[in-house]
């Protein structure tokens, strides 16, 4: 049944749409026929993996895989670590066994693995078909050409840097529209560790957390694609058709040498992961305490995290969210686009069962699923620079507007699911 509330998320849709409609570089070349396109085919998605038996199951069994990858990895953790990975055997009587979850034993651990296993998957040449198969789908779709609908399908499972690099030998020749395009996708979406290692901190507060994740991520890649084309809007008469193997980009010479550079790679990840997150934790931390000198308001103290709460509580209501949570769904917001969203998840994770709403819970997974956030940007400006140093000042130009088409693009897919029935979800 449509509710009042399903209808509360039209007003994300319009306002998400609106935001970038103002920002557009040529305003009178609205793509109607994307837009409509791409709405339909977020819906679509969502209601296929979720309604249909079949894709349910699917959906639940990547749950079970996720759990058991996250099980297996922990006995590696243990193996190198010992108690400090949180095993059942303490050397001494737990009194709070909630604090043996420890981010950087039960988290970080698994991003190296996936890694691996991604590595290992594209060496076996499965991931190479099942991203020519959304290459496919996104040309078919939304008139990508080859190369950007390739990487943009890559970007979904690799990455907003490793998914470019599969169509490095083509970044120079691509159009503003489309170089933008792929930078803002790439900030709308997640890589395929991040997507298990969100899921590990959302399960035991969201059921089926990572069927939540994985849809996320994938139904976020077209609501990139159409804010890019708003932003930015193409010029087909600067495009001509090219045609790419991604096989070609990327290859190991063995499944060995696969699973060892899987992980050196995922170890960078990793690094940058943690130190990122240690330096933007403490820089807020410090703000806080400079605000924390300043007289209270309405009987608490300022902290960076109120007033995100106060800023983003609008757009929180707008794409589906009871007023009644707005306020802790806003900062949430905040925290993903001037933290990270790995601390935005975080702190989601640690809101107990009842304190919010279950609604609020699946769309903030939904909104807060990007990478679009102050650090992306750094990365962005950082990764294009070597992989196209000729654009780099183009780039400087627009990384920007890309992250906040990023940004917009994860509250879209918010929205559209907003629309749908709740019970879908149950």
């Amino acid at each position: 049944m449509f509710s009042l509330a399903n209808a509360q998320s039209l007003v994300g849709l319009a306002l998400v749409l609106g935001l970038c409609w103002a920002i557009s570089e040529n305003r009178r070349r609205f793509p109607w026929k994307l837009a409509i396109g791409a709405i339909l085919v977020q819906a679509i998605l969502v209601l296929a993996l979720f309604g249909l038996p079949a894709l349910r199951v699917a959906l639940q069994g990547v749950g079970h895989a996720v759990d058991g990858l996250a099980s297996s990895t922990q006995a590696g953790v243990a193996f190198v670590f010992g108690f400090l990975a949180g095993t059942p055997n303490q050397p001494y009587p737990l009194t709070d066994p909630g604090s043996m979850f420890v981010f950087a034993f039960r988290v970080l651990p698994v991003i190296l693995v996936v890694c691996a296993l991604a590595a290992l998957l594209w060496h076996w040449r499965i991931l190479v078909w099942i991203t020519r198969g959304f290459g496919v789908v996104f040309e078919r779709t939304m008139g990508l050409r080859g190369p950007p609908a390739l990487a943009t399908a890559a970007t979904v499972f690799m990455g907003q840097v490793e998914g470019p690099i599969f169509i490095r030998s083509y970044l120079a020749g691509l159009s503003r529209s489309e170089l933008f395009m792929l930078i803002a996708v790439g900030m709308a979406c997640v890589s395929g560790s991040t997507m298990v290692a969100y899921a590990t901190i959302l399960r035991d507060v969201l059921p089926n957390a990572a069927a939540h994740v994985l849809t996320a991520s994938i139904v976020s890649a077209p609501a990139g694609v159409l804010l890019a084309r708003i932003i930015v809007p193409r010029d087909p008469d600067v495009e001509q058709a090219q045609a790419y193997d991604p096989a070609a980009s990327k290859r190991y010479e063995s499944s060995i040498d696969a699973l060892i550079k899987g992980t050196t790679d995922g170890l960078q990840i990793v690094l940058n992961v943690g130190a990122t997150l240690i330096v933007f934790v403490a820089l807020v931390a410090m703000l806080n305490g400079l605000l924390g000198l300043l007289p209270q308001v309405a009987g608490a103290p300022l902290s960076v995290e109120r007033g995100l709460g106060v800023v983003f509580a609008p757009l929180a209501w707008a794409i589906g969210v009871p007023w009644h949570d707005a306020p802790t769904a806003g900062s949430l917001l905040g925290v993903k686009l001037v933290l990270t969203e790995f601390t935005a998840f975080i702190r989601m994770g640690a809101i107990p069962v009842g304190e919010i709403d279950e609604r609020t819970r699946v769309l903030m997974t939904y909104a807060l699923c990007g990478f679009a956030n102050v650090a992306s940007v750094g990365i962005n400006l950082a990764g294009y620079s070597v992989l196209v140093p000729e654009r780099r000042n183009e780039v400087v130009g627009m990384v920007w507007k890309a992250m906040l088409a990023g940004f917009l693009a994860t509250c879209l897919t918010a929205s559209v699911v907003g629309l749908l029935p709740s019970v879908l979800f149950g």
